[in-house]
C-alpha cells in the first residue's frame, strides 16, 4: 500500500508556501556542480539576489545551509575573541544572534527591548563607544515586529551593521545599500516562495576586508566562499564543497518569479494581504500582539483568546483544513499565534479561507 501525502496549506513562520516555479525546477534534471549550465543558474540566482537585496555587492551568494547558517556566517566572519558586538534584542533571533556572536568570542552588549516591541535605533547605537558590528532583526520572526534598519544605519558609525531580513527578503523593501547594511542574511522559505536549504547573503567590499582572516568555520569562510561562486566561463571558481544544484535552481526559478511580478508589486501584495489579515483579525475580537506600526505584513502575531487551547485549534485547522498556523516562542508559546501571509500565500483568497477557517475553529472550541 502506498501513502498518500496531503499537501498543505501553511500560514506560519515555515517552509510550505512555495511559488510553482520553483517547485517545478525542483524536479528539473539534476546538473553537476561543475556542469558550465549549473554555473549560469548559480550566475542568474546571485543576480537576481542582489536585486532583492538591493545592492551591488559582487559577494551576493546563496549559503547551502538554512537562514541560521547565514547568522552564523555573519558573526564568524566579522568578529571573534575581544571584538564588540552590540546586538539588539527583541525577539527569539536576536538572542540568537548573541549566542552566536559569543561563540565567536565577542564581547556582547545585548540591547533589550519588550518582545512585540520594534529596536530603539538610537538606544542601540549608544550601547558601546566602539563596537565592531551592531546587529539587529529586520523582520522578528517570532513576534512578527518589523524594525527600523535604515535610522540603525545611519547611527552605525564606523561600525560594521549585520541585519537579518529572514522574514523581509523578497516581500517588504529592502535597501542593503542604502539603508548601510554591511552584512546581511536571509532564508528563502518565506517571501521568496522557495524551499528551506539556502540563506541568501552579502556582504560588502569594506566589510568583507575587515573580516576574520582564519574564522572558527571552515565551511562558512568567506574568504574560501569568494572563489566558490565563480561564473560561468569558470574562470573564477575554485572548488569548496558540492553545491546544492537542484536547491540553487529552483531559488534561481523562485527569485526570477519575484523579479518578473516586480519588487514594487510584490511588496504590494504582501502587504495588502498583511493588512487585511490584520483588520479581519481585530473585526473577529481578537487582539494583535506585535505594537501597532511596527507589525509585519508578511508575519501577523495574534492573542490566543482566554480560555481557549491553543494547541487544539491549530490542530482543528490542520486536519480540517490542511492549514497550519505557528504557535509563539518561549513564554508566548501558548499565548501567542503567528499567521503567515508570504509567497504565493499572499493574496486575498488566502485571507479570507484562513479567516473563515479560524472562525470556525474558535466556534468550537467556544462550545
Amino acid at each position: 500500500m502506498t501513502a498518500t501525502l496531503t499537501y498543505r496549506h501553511l500560514f506560519g513562520p515555515g517552509p510550505s508556501n512555495c511559488y510553482p516555479e520553483a517547485i517545478a525546477a525542483l524536479g528539473n534534471p539534476v546538473l553537476g556542480h561543475l556542469d558550465p549550465l549549473f554555473l549560469e543558474i548559480m550566475d542568474r540566482a546571485c543576480e537576481g539576489l542582489r536585486q532583492v537585496w538591493g545592492t551591488a555587492n559582487s559577494r551576493t551568494l546563496p549559503l547551502s545551509g538554512t537562514g541560521s547558517a547565514g547568522m552564523e556566517a555573519a558573526f564568524v566572519n566579522t568578529v571573534g575573541p575581544g571584538d564588540v558586538a552590540v546586538i539588539a534584542v527583541n525577539g527569539l533571533f536576536g538572542g540568537r544572534m548573541c549566542e552566536i556572536a559569543r561563540r565567536a568570542g565577542a564581547e556582547v552588549v545585548r540591547v533589550e527591548h519588550p518582545w512585540g516591541q520594534p529596536i530603539d535605533p538610537e538606544r542601540v547605537a549608544a550601547a558601546h563607544p566602539n563596537p565592531k558590528v551592531i546587529a539587529a532583526v529586520h523582520a522578528e520572526t517570532s513576534t512578527g515586529v518589523l524594525s527600523d534598519i535604515a535610522a540603525l544605519g545611519q547611527l552605525k558609525g564606523d561600525a560594521l551593521l549585520i541585519a537579518d531580513a529572514v522574514t523581509s527578503i523578497g516581500g517588504l523593501e529592502l535597501l542593503a545599500d542604502d539603508w548601510g547594511i554591511d552584512v546581511g542574511y536571509a532564508g528563502t522559505q518565506k517571501c521568496l516562495g522557495v524551499a528551506p536549504g539556502l540563506s541568501p547573503f552579502t556582504i560588502s567590499d569594506a566589510a568583507f576586508e575587515r573580516r576574520i582572516k582564519d574564522p572558527q568555520s571552515w565551511y562558512l569562510d568567506l574568504g574560501l566562499l569568494g572563489g566558490y561562486v565563480g561564473s560561468a566561463s569558470g574562470s573564477r571558481r575554485t572548488y569548496h564543497h558540492t553545491a546544492p544544484v537542484t536547491m540553487i535552481a529552483s531559488l534561481e526559478a523562485g527569485v526570477g518569479r519575484v523579479l518578473n511580478e516586480g519588487l514594487d508589486a510584490v511588496q504590494s501584495r504582501h502587504a495588502a494581504a498583511g493588512l487585511a489579515l490584520q483588520n479581519g483579525l481585530q473585526d473577529m475580537g481578537l487582539e494583535l500582539f506585535a505594537a501597532e506600526g511596527s507589525r509585519l505584513p508578511s508575519l501577523t502575531t495574534v492573542k490566543v483568546p482566554e480560555r481557549v487551547d491553543s494547541a487544539a485549534v491549530r490542530a482543528y485547522l490542520l486536519e480540517r483544513f490542511n492549514i497550519e498556523i505557528g504557535a509563539g516562542v518561549g513564554e508566548f508559546a501558548s499565548t501567542v499565534w503567528r499567521i503567515g501571509m508570504m509567497g504565493p500565500n499572499a493574496n486575498p483568497d488566502s485571507v479570507v479561507l484562513v479567516l473563515g477557517a479560524l472562525q470556525e475553529a474558535l466556534t468550537k472550541a467556544r462550545r
